[in-house]
C-alpha cells in the first residue's frame, strides 16, 4: 500500500476520480479555498471527460457555449452558439492549464474501488496504472467522472459473431473508412441525430434502427463572429448578460418539466409542425412521428436531421432487431440486411447498473448493491449515508432535461467545499449524511417527480427498469443550487 502525504482534518488528502468539468471544476475550487493536498485519478491517457470520448463526427453541445462553461471563466472566443467537442475540449483544456491543475492529474490511472476503514477513518483507494496495481490513502473521495462515462452496448443476440466492424459512438473507429460502406446504425438518441447527417453523404446505404421515434426541433446554431467576440473581450460584463439571458430563457421551459406537463401543448405542435414541414412522406413521416409526450424523454435539437434520413440512401427501419449475423442485421419480420459495419449510438450505462467503481463504506455497506437494490440514490446527489466522507458530483437525480448541467456541478462544488469548512470548523474527521435526512429528501423528490413530464408514461434511460426516475432533477435549477449553497451540520454524523 502506497500512503499519501500525513494529513490533518485542516489539509485533508483529497482524491477526486474523473477529470471532465466536475473534476476539473473541483480541483479549481479546492485551489481557491487554499487546498493543494489532492490528486485527479483518470483513467484515460488525457483530461476530458466526456468532451475527450466523444469524438464522433458532428459532436457538439445542445446548450449554448456561453452558459455551458464555468461562470468564472468565460471564454469570449467561442465561435459558434452552439460549440463543437473539439472546442469545449480545447476549452477544458485551458481551465487546466490556466488555473494549474495539469499537475494534480494522473492519467493512466484508473480507480477500480475504494474501501472505507471504520478504524483509521480514512478511505483505501485501488489504482490500476497500465496493469500495475496499488493503493493509496484519502481522507475525501470524490467521484467525478459522471454518469455518461460508460458506453453501453445493446444486448442483441448474435452481436458477438458480427464479422464487420462494430464500435460504439463514443469510441468513434476514425481509422475505419466508411465511405461507399453499408452501415447499420442503432439508436436514435443525442449522438446519433449529430452524426448520422454527417456519415449519411458518405455511405452506400445507412439503416437506421429506431425502436422510439425522438423530439427533435430545430437548432439555433450560428457563428459568433469576430465583431461580438471582440465586444465581449473589451467588455466582460456583455457577455455576462448573454449568459444570463440565455440561462433564463432555458430555466423558464422547467415550468413545462416540473411544473404542469400541459404546458407542452404549444411546443408539441410546433414540433409535430417541424417535422411535417421538413419530411414530406406520409410513411416515413408517420415512422419519425413521436408517440410520447414532449420531454419525457430528452428532446433532441437538429436542423439537418430530418433532411439526412430522408435521403435516398437511408432507411429507418422500426422492426425490432431479432438478432446480428455474421454478415448483418436481422429484424423480427425476418428481413436480412447486410452491413459491413454496425454503429451503436446506444447511450450510456445510467441506472440499473452498479456505481461508477466498487466503493465499500460503513461495516462494508457496498453501493452497487444498494443502488441495484432501490435504484441510485443520495442526498442532493452528492453525499450518501453510510459513507463517510464520500461525495459525488453529477450524481443520482441532480441530471437536467432543460438547461446547462455546468451550472448544476458548480452548484454541487459549492456544496462539497463547504463541507470541508464544516470539517475544519467542527475540527472532524468524518462527516456521514443521515440515514433518515437522505430518506426524507428522496421521498419528497420522488412525490415532486410524479408531477413532472417524466413520469407521462414514457421510458427513458431517466428511469430504472422500475420506472423509478433517478436520474434527473423534479425542480428548477435556482432551487437546487438554493439547497447546496449552504451545509446544515444537523443532516450529518461527525466524527472526530
Amino acid at each position: 500500500m502506497t500512503p499519501a502525504p500525513s494529513a490533518s482534518s485542516a489539509t485533508p488528502r483529497i482524491a477526486i476520480v474523473g477529470s471532465g468539468f466536475a473534476g476539473i471544476g473541483m480541483a479549481i475550487r479546492l485551489l481557491r479555498m487554499g487546498i493543494a493536498s489532492f490528486t485527479i485519478y483518470e483513467a484515460a491517457s488525457d483530461i476530458g471527460g466526456t468532451w475527450r470520448d466523444n469524438t464522433y463526427p458532428g459532436a457538439a453541445c445542445d446548450i449554448p457555449s456561453h452558459l455551458y462553461s464555468f461562470s468564472f471563466e468565460a471564454n469570449p472566443s467561442w465561435s459558434r452558439a452552439f460549440s463543437g467537442q473539439a472546442e469545449i475540449l480545447a476549452y477544458l483544456r485551458h481551465c487546466a492549464r490556466k488555473y494549474g491543475i495539469e499537475r494534480y492529474v494522473r492519467c493512466n490511472a484508473k480507480v477500480s474501488a475504494a474501501r472505507f476503514d471504520d478504524t483509521r477513518q480514512l478511505w483505501h483507494v485501488d489504482i490500476d496504472t497500465n496493469g500495475t496495481r496499488e493503493t493509496v490513502e484519502a481522507d475525501v473521495l470524490i467521484a467525478a467522472s459522471g454518469p455518461l462515462s460508460r458506453p453501453a452496448l445493446p444486448r442483441i443476440a448474435g452481436i458477438e459473431r458480427f464479422a464487420g466492424k462494430l464500435f460504439h459512438s463514443a469510441r468513434w473507429d476514425h481509422a475505419y473508412p466508411l465511405d461507399g460502406k453499408r452501415v447499420a446504425v442503432i439508436g436514435t438518441g443525442a449522438s446519433a441525430i449529430q452524426f448520422v447527417p454527417r456519415i449519411q453523404p458518405r455511405v452506400a446505404h445507412l439503416d437506421l434502427f429506431q425502436r422510439t421515434a425522438p423530439w427533435v426541433m430545430p437548432k439555433p446554431d450560428k457563428a459568433v463572429g469576430p465583431r461580438m467576440q471582440r465586444l465581449f473581450r473589451a467588455l466582460p460584463f456583455t457577455q455576462r448578460l448573454v449568459r444570463s439571458a440565455i440561462y433564463w430563457q432555458l430555466e423558464s421551459r422547467a415550468l413545462a418539466f416540473v411544473v404542469n406537463p400541459k404546458l407542452m401543448k404549444l411546443p408539441t405542435k410546433f414540433g409535430l409542425s417541424y417535422l411535417e414541414r421538413r419530411v414530406r412522406d406520409p410513411a416515413l413521416r408517420a415512422k419519425l412521428t413521436p408517440n410520447y409526450r414532449l420531454g419525457c424523454k430528452r428532446i433532441l435539437l437538429s436542423s439537418d436531421y430530418y433532411p439526412a434520413v430522408c435521403a435516398p440512401n437511408v432507411e429507418v427501419v422500426t422492426s425490432g432487431i431479432r438478432e446480428i449475423v455474421a454478415d448483418g442485421i436481422v429484424t423480427e419480420d425476418g428481413v436480412h440486411r447486410q452491413v459491413d459495419a454496425i454503429i451503436c449510438g446506444t447511450g450510456f450505462q445510467v441506472n440499473d447498473v452498479r456505481a461508477p467503481f466498487e466503493v465499500s463504506g460503513l461495516d462494508g455497506a457496498d453501493l452497487s448493491t444498494l443502488w441495484l437494490r432501490d435504484g441510485p440514490e443520495a442526498y442532493l446527489g452528492t453525499s450518501i449515508a453510510n459513507f463517510p466522507n464520500f461525495f459525488m458530483i453529477v450524481g443520482p437525480n441532480t441530471g437536467l432535461g432543460h438547461n446547462s448541467m455546468i451550472y448544476m456541478i458548480e452548484s454541487q462544488l459549492q456544496y462539497i467545499v463547504d463541507c470541508l469548512r464544516v470539517l475544519r470548523r467542527r475540527n472532524a474527521r468524518t462527516m456521514t449524511v443521515r440515514a433518515y435526512v437522505q430518506r426524507d429528501f428522496n421521498a419528497r423528490l420522488q412525490q415532486d417527480m410524479r408531477r413532472s413530464v417524466w413520469t407521462t408514461g414514457c421510458h427513458s434511460w431517466y428511469q430504472t427498469n422500475s420506472g423509478k426516475v433517478t436520474a434527473i432533477w423534479p425542480g428548477f435549477t435556482f432551487a437546487f443550487r438554493r439547497r447546496t449553497r449552504r451545509v446544515r451540520p444537523e443532516d450529518y454524523r461527525f466524527a472526530r
